[in-house]
């Protein structure tokens, strides 16, 4: 099995040793070209595995040792699923003459992790290897996904009934080129359209070209969801922000001015974002068509091979007023928003949030792979982080998992360990799974970690404040975290002032090895959606909220003023 992965492009397994799993740990050992990766959690197992797959686009595996161990796997198995990563997962089971009698650590891990997988198989005798590992990879890289094996200890340790088998070619899916007849209704929705907008999301990946073109042809506004930002923002003259919780700009007001919006390559999940009418939709998987909001189209189809097909039957000439005018509006909305973090902020403690990340946005490497943990930064991420076609963010942005950032870190510095990987950590998500800064450490993994450490859980305060409730128990005791890194071997820089949060950062990114560069931030810097309800304004005052919460928009401001250049007359 271990060879089998091996020769098919596997290059590590993470996870943590343990009784059942002893076999297959063993047989890492003797197999070249093959590492065992020891984390401190098999939840940084399933992340770190689920983030090299998605920087490399190859299959990556974990593994977790019966019971407690495998269970471990679950959360992160969970993001990767929805992330479409290709992962094995290899739950090790109890030995197989004692399943089903409540034996020591029982569970049935075939049937417990079915719901975040497209396949979970029980591997109850040796003649169904590799048969069986072959299926759950290619259907882990065919389907987008994750595939798990429960491996019975005592099963692992017999024979291979057909040893010496070879790589196994793994076949990726192809494009979904949509038929003519669906291509042309599309046309004609298009073209009756006069004010059009698309709305970009993930599945807009190597369609960059293609949806410019389409940009331009429909003179339409574009916005994105931040699956899409990294895709589809830069060199984007369209640009008019993003939609949904953590958005900004005057993408929903352009969708909802619009006659037809157009979702390309996106599963957005908050329906209450978008109009509910005058849709029209283009995904690769048939199952997300409608599921978000009605459609007057539906178009089962690769992003880029739609529209290729779609464009030469659209009409030219189409009016820009449309284009035009939420062009400006999106400027002016970014504006009055950035105002309040743009006034002598390298001056003012505590040190704002924006700040650290727009500094980092400068002096990060081009081609960067950023991690981004769940809450406030993933706000400070999608608002101050720059893409421009070469650089990545991941972060569990279907799942929500707290604590993703330092694991999907170790994960995409070892597949790629001449690029440059920043995690972009809260103090809580540290926190949660604060073991791993001794596999960063034990390894020599060089990930720098810049810990927005606000003694506060920001997200969790903010929904609560909306929802007219008073905030408690998000606040706790600022803790000393470059301390803790210090003491697990790795070089660790506490920031106080604004005025050292350049020299920090710019120090630990041009340093060898691991770092943790730690910023204390105001718990107070929160942020909004780009529109703000009856219901929000219900748990404290608009006008409070527009100055306490408005939140900074970086470079994106400046995207917008170039964007005004490409209007006729201005």
């Amino acid at each position: 099995m271990v060879r089998i992965l091996r020769d098919s492009g596997v290059r590590r397994i993470y996870g943590i040793v343990g009784d059942s799993l002893n076999p297959v740990v063993d047989a890492v050992r003797r197999t070249e070209d093959i590492d065992w990766v020891h984390v401190r959690h098999e939840e940084t197992a399933a992340f770190a595995a689920a983030a090299e797959a998605q920087v490399t686009g190859r299959l990556a595996v974990c593994a977790g040792s019966s019971g407690p161990g495998n269970l471990h796997l679950i959360n992160g198995l969970y993001d990767a699923h929805r992330s479409g990563a290709p992962v094995l997962a290899i739950a090790s089971h109890i030995p197989s003459p004692q399943i089903g009698t409540g034996f020591f650590q029982e569970t049935h891990p075939e049937e417990l992790f079915r719901e975040c997988s497209h396949f979970s198989e029980l591997v109850s005798q040796p003649e169904q290897m590799p048969r069986l590992l072959r299926i759950a990879m290619q259907t882990a890289v065919g389907r987008g996904g994750v595939s798990v094996l429960a491996l019975p200890g005592d099963v692992s340790h017999r024979k291979a009934v057909a040893p010496g088998s070879g790589p196994i070619a793994l076949v990726p899916p192809s494009p979904v080129v949509p038929t003519s007849d669906r291509i042309e209704e599309l046309a004609q929705l298009l073209n009756s359209g006069e004010k059009v907008m698309l709305f970009c999301g993930a599945g807009c990946r190597g369609a960059h070209a293609e949806v410019m073109e389409l940009a331009e042809r429909l003179a339409a506004p574009v916005g994105h969801s931040l699956g899409g930002k990294e895709w589809i923002q830069y060199e984007n003259p369209f640009d008019v922000g993003m939609s949904g919780l953590l958005g900004y700009g005057a993408c929903h007001d352009a969708m909802h001015r619009a006659d037809r919006i157009v979702l390309l390559g996106t599963d957005f999940p908050y329906d209450g974002f978008l109009p509910q009418a005058r849709t029209v939709q283009v995904d690769i998987d048939p199952a997300r068509l409608g599921r978000r909001t009605a459609l007057d189209l539906a178009v089962h189809g690769d992003v880029k091979e739609t529209v290729k097909a779609v464009l030469p039957l659209l009409r030219p000439g189409r009016n820009r007023q449309f284009l035009d005018g939420m062009l400006r509006e999106h400027a002016h909305r970014l504006e009055k928003v950035v105002g309040a973090y743009t006034t002598k902020i390298e001056h003012q403690t505590p040190i704002h949030p924006e700040y650290v990340t727009a500094v980092l946005d400068e002096l990060a490497a081009d081609d960067a792979v950023f991690t981004v943990d769940t809450g406030m930064c993933n706000v400070w991420a999608a608002r101050y982080l720059t893409p421009n076609g070469r650089r990545r963010v991941i972060g569990s942005f279907r799942h929500g998992s707290m604590a993703n950032a330092l694991p999907q870190a170790i994960g995409a510095q070892l597949a790629e360990p001449g690029r440059q990987v920043v995690s972009l950590s809260g103090d809580g998500g540290l926190a949660m799974l604060m073991g791993d800064l001794l596999t960063v450490s034990a390894q020599d993994i060089p990930v720098k970690v810049v810990l927005y450490n606000n003694a506060s859980l920001g997200m969790v305060k903010l929904e609560m404040l909306v929802d007219g409730l008073p905030d408690h128990a998000t606040d706790h005791a600022r803790v000393d975290f470059s301390a803790i890194a210090t003491a697990c071997g790795i070089r660790a820089t506490r920031v106080e002032q604004p005025s050292e949060v350049g020299r920090a950062l710019a120090e630990a990114l041009s340093r060898p090895g691991p770092e943790l560069v730690e910023v204390i931030t105001d718990p107070n810097a929160l942020s909004i959606p780009p529109r703000v309800t009856g219901d929000m304004v219900r748990g404290f005052a608009l006008a409070a909220g527009k100055v306490a919460l408005g939140g900074g928009v970086g470079k994106m401001i400046e995207l917008a003023r170039s964007n005004l250049r490409n209007i006729p007359g201005l």
